[in-house]
């Protein structure tokens, strides 16, 4: 069966379309032409060969175009995804608009469970007035703010966190509301660090008890 008959109530293909188109043209097209003197053929020709060459370096403008947006797109891939910190777009509300596959790997989550919910979900509970505190800051001051806290990964396990957020400002691409950035760092293994730090300190230094005060009893 030919493919290119319409049948079954089918589009025809793209080349059925253009036979018919050419047989139309035709059907419009004198039967006799005069003859055309041979400078202007010449000069006709030249012109289509021009046109043709100008369309060849017009594909391969925009095939070399093509090549540098994917190029683009794999460095702003490897730049935003696969950053060693997470990147998190809020809205004023406090809810996720964008985040990066290193945040989302940090919390142990599928990017559709993170997004459109509010970060205060991901944050430990004793630590949600430090978050608080942080906005204020934030907002009031209209300036970049930095703070420690502990957020929460899908299985309810803590690890500690520095979130560095910048002023609310306009994002491209994720509405004409204003959005703060949010970096991400996990700061895990330095709090771990540092606790031990403190422990060993207070073997080494233990706090001397005061003497007894004198009753002037025997």
């Amino acid at each position: 069966m030919n493919q290119n008959k319409v049948g079954g109530g089918k589009k025809p293909d793209l080349r059925s379309r253009a036979e018919a188109t050419v047989l139309k043209r035709r059907a419009v097209v004198p039967k006799s032409l005069p003859l055309m003197p041979e400078a202007e053929a010449q000069k006709l020709i030249h012109e289509l060969q021009v046109h043709q060459v100008e369309l060849e370096m017009q594909n391969e403008e925009l095939s070399r175009a093509r090549a540098e947006l994917e190029a683009a797109r794999r460095h702003y891939f490897d730049l935003y995804h696969l950053a060693p910190v997470g990147y998190c777009i809020l809205s004023r509300e406090g809810l996720v608009l964008e985040a990066n596959y290193t945040a989302v790997n940090m919390l142990d989550l599928a990017l559709s469970t993170l997004i459109k919910k509010p970060i205060t979900r991901f944050i430990f509970e004793e630590d949600q007035d430090i978050y608080y505190l942080h906005l204020k800051q934030l907002y009031q001051m209209n300036r970049s703010a930095t703070c420690e806290l502990r957020m929460v990964k899908k299985d309810g396990t803590p690890f500690w966190v520095q979130l560095t957020s910048a002023p609310p400002d306009a994002v491209p691409g994720v509405g004409s509301e204003p959005a703060c950035r949010v970096v991400v760092s996990d700061i895990t293994e330095r709090r771990r660090i540092q606790e031990e730090n403190a422990k060993l300190q207070a073997q080494l230094h233990p706090t001397k008890k005061a003497p007894r005060k004198a009753t002037g009893k025997l």
